[in-house]
Formats: C-alpha cells, sequence, structure tokens
C-alpha cells in the first residue's frame, strides 16, 4: 500500500467501506426512481370518488356523458386558466396526461404546418430542439423516439444560459423548439426569471414556427411559505409580437391523481385552433365527467391551493430529511439543490462518480434514477448529476434511503480522492 499522504482522508475511506459494509447487510429493497406521489397524497383527494354522482350535467347543463366538447370542461378550464396564466378560452381540458399533449404537439407538427409555418416538421431536413440541462428525461426521449437532434444548453440559476439560447436559435432554422419547465424545474428546483421569460419570449428565431414546450408540471407545487411565482409566458410573448410562441402544458397528476387527473393545453387562439384541428380525427372530446368531478372537488384556484397545502404536508417532511441528511453527511464532497418547490433534489456528486454511485445503491438494494437520465443521450458529459425523488416512499424508508444514498456517495468519492492524491483506494 502506498503511504498515505492524508491521513483524514484515509480514515474517511475507511469509515465509509465499514458503512457500506453495514448497508450490505441490511438487504434493502426501496425504490427512489421516480416522481410519484404517495398513496398518502393521492388518498387527499378520495372524496372524487363519490364524485359527480347524480349530478353528471355541466354548469351550462351539457350532460358530461355524452359525446362532444372538445375544449373541455369550461368550468375547470376557468379554475386552471388562472393557475396556468391563460385565459380559459386558450385553454384545453384533455386526458390524464400532459406528456401525452406533449408528445402529441411534436408528432402533429411533424404531420401538419404549425401557424407560421412554411411547412410541415417531417419535410425539414433537420430538426432540432433546446435541452436545458439538468432536465427532464421524457422530453428527451420524446425527441429521440422522432429523431429530433438535442442541443443541450446548461442551466443557471435564472432558467437556460440565454446568452446560448439566443446564440443558437438566432441563425439555425432547424432548432424548432426548446423544453422548459419554468417553475421548480426538474430536477434542480431552478424558477426562470423575469428577465429569462421576457428574453425567450422576445428573442429573434431562424425558425418561424419555432416554440417554447411550457411544462409548467409544478405551478402550484410549493415546498415553503414562499409561493414563488414565474412571470406569464403567453402574454410576453404577444407583447413581443411573437403570440404563437409558446406552448403551455400542465395537469392535475400530482394533485389529484396522477392516474386520473385532467392534462391542460394553453396557447395562442391560432395555436389552439390549429391542435383541435388535429385532434378531431382521433377524438370526439374529453371524459368531461372526470372534468366535473374534478371542478366540483377543487372548487376555484383557491381550492386548488389549498388542497396542495396538504400536500405540502406530507411531502416537506422528507425534503427535510434529505437536505439534513446530506448537511451532516456530504458537506465537502458534493452540492445539492434546496428546492422551493416541484418534486425533485439534485444531487452534484464528483466528477466522474455519478455511475459509480447509482450501481452501488443498486447493489445495497437502492434503486436510483440511472445516471445520465438529467442529459439528452443519457449522455451526462461530466458523470455528476443524480436526481433525487423523496416523494413516493415512506418518511422513514427516505431517510434509511438517502442515508445509504450519503454512504455510497462517501465511499466513491473517498476512492476517487484517494486514488488522486496515491492513496491505495482498493486497500
Amino acid at each position: 500500500m502506498t503511504a498515505p499522504v492524508n491521513a483524514e482522508l484515509s480514515a474517511s475511506l475507511q469509515a465509509a467501506r465499514q458503512d457500506y459494509a453495514a448497508l450490505l447487510d441490511k438487504k434493502l429493497k426501496l425504490d427512489l426512481t421516480r416522481g410519484k406521489p404517495s398513496a398518502q397524497q393521492v388518498q387527499l383527494a378520495n372524496a372524487m370518488l363519490a364524485l359527480p354522482g347524480e349530478q353528471y350535467k355541466a354548469a351550462d347543463g351539457t350532460d358530461t356523458r355524452n359525446y362532444g366538447g372538445q375544449q373541455g370542461l369550461p368550468e375547470l378550464r376557468e379554475i386552471f386558466g388562472e393557475l396556468l396564466q391563460v385565459p380559459a378560452s386558450q385553454l384545453l381540458a384533455q386526458g390524464n396526461s400532459s406528456l401525452e399533449l406533449m408528445h402529441d404537439s411534436i408528432v402533429f407538427a411533424l404531420m401538419y404546418p404549425l401557424p407560421g409555418g412554411q411547412r410541415r416538421w417531417s419535410n425539414e431536413e433537420r430538426i432540432a430542439f433546446i435541452c436545458p440541462v439538468p432536465g427532464y428525461d421524457r422530453h428527451f426521449t420524446i425527441c429521440e423516439r422522432y429523431g429530433i437532434e438535442m442541443i443541450p444548453v446548461p442551466m443557471t440559476a435564472d432558467g437556460p444560459d440565454m446568452a446560448e439560447v439566443e446564440r443558437l436559435v438566432s441563425t439555425d432554422p432547424g432548432i424548432k423548439g426548446i423544453w422548459c419547465v419554468p417553475k421548480y424545474s426538474n430536477p434542480d428546483g431552478t424558477t426562470y426569471s423575469d428577465e429569462t421569460v421576457r428574453r425567450l419570449a422576445s428573442m429573434k428565431t431562424a425558425a418561424p414556427d419555432f416554440r417554447i414546450f411550457w411544462d409548467n408540471a409544478y405551478a402550484v407545487h410549493h415546498l415553503t411559505d414562499e409561493e414563488v411565482q414565474v412571470a406569464d409566458i403567453l402574454t410576453a410573448c404577444a407583447d413581443a409580437g411573437n403570440p404563437d410562441r409558446a406552448f403551455i402544458y400542465g395537469s392535475t397528476s400530482k394533485i389529484t391523481w396522477a392516474g386520473a387527473g385532467v392534462a391542460f393545453f394553453g396557447s395562442s387562439e391560432a395555436n389552439v385552433k390549429w391542435l383541435l384541428h388535429c385532434t378531431a380525427a382521433r377524438t370526439i372530446g374529453p371524459d368531461k365527467t372526470n372534468h366535473l368531478r374534478h371542478a366540483l372537488f377543487l372548487k376555484d384556484a383557491d381550492g386548488v391551493r389549498e388542497h396542495m397545502r396538504k400536500h405540502r404536508e406530507l411531502i416537506q417532511p422528507k425534503f427535510d430529511a434529505v437536505l439534513n441528511i446530506f448537511d451532516q453527511q456530504l458537506k465537502g464532497l458534493a452540492t445539492w439543490s434546496r428546492p422551493k418547490g416541484g418534486y425533485f433534489i439534485t444531487l452534484n456528486v464528483p466528477d466522474g462518480c455519478a455511475k459509480e454511485i447509482v450501481r452501488k445503491a443498486a447493489e445495497a438494494g437502492i434503486a436510483l434514477t440511472p445516471a445520465g437520465s438529467t442529459h439528452p443521450y443519457m449522455d451526462d458529459p461530466q458523470d455528476r448529476v443524480i436526481r433525487i425523488a423523496p416523494t413516493f416512499p415512506s418518511l422513514e424508508d427516505i431517510e434509511v434511503a438517502i442515508a445509504g444514498v450519503a454512504t455510497c456517495v462517501r465511499l466513491v468519492g473517498y476512492e476517487k480522492l484517494a486514488s488522486a492524491q496515491g492513496l491505495d483506494a482498493t486497500d
């Protein structure tokens, strides 16, 4: 064994090895892979199981059990129009999945020219999207599925690096869109600044049919008393002379029931008309009875806010537990986000260590989102970002799992440091 050049590091490494051996002995089976609401969270909406009952008619007298109403139930659109910053007349209430709406928007753009576009995207020689990183893996999956080139741009404390975004889109007509999670971003919890929103809305784009895919998944998902706000992208685009630029998405998936909620699409009148034309061939209307039960249960925008405070009571202690463990065990070795809302914490480990940490955690029975998922093509060039999803397990399981993750970070991180300093990391 090479003589230690850092006795403190050597001791830390040996302690990490002992802790990891003890972790293996626990034979855990814990899953932190996805940002799912817990059973206690979805139970908060169980009163909807009895709705709408015999009250199956909408406020305007429409029988929600029958065909029609392609835009969705008006009273539900009124509730979420306020929360998503979209006039109700320009908001569609649809099925249970905003991801489905994002997917369909891409597919329809491939098949039918967008307002302002000269031809359908499938007739272009090349299609590319700006992908802020770290970002949401399912956005990347849609692009990869349809052969859309992904161009990573780093996130900053204010949102995407706008100087780089502006440089790219101003000269490249093949860049057709940008993915954005503007509030409590997945996975780092960033909220876009007003200046970032203004620049996105007003920047020059070489593609006349460029679109901002504004995935406002966490619009009301606060973790603190400060209910962080994001600027109104639809108004900003209209004010900048680009009224058709933004596609806005949201859902009740993490408000009521993840598998039986309602998804929303909002945009300019021209874009809404375009999407309705595209969907008319495949549906005669969404599930308006589900829309009605949501409207009756939530009542209004303030009802949604009150309901979300109940969610916060359940999940904030889990986020606090993760941050407390990281504070106690990983200072000086890793960094992590401190989100004010949303569903994730980003853990930044030493460069070149994320994949090995995830592998070590899996060996110990702790499943994490695969390293690289936060980047296009599963390629995190620095191999350093790990997404932590604290919401689904119980608080007790979170504490056990995160302590185990911290042990893996210490083990792999100290081994890397020991190797760099000439210590024998295998001894």
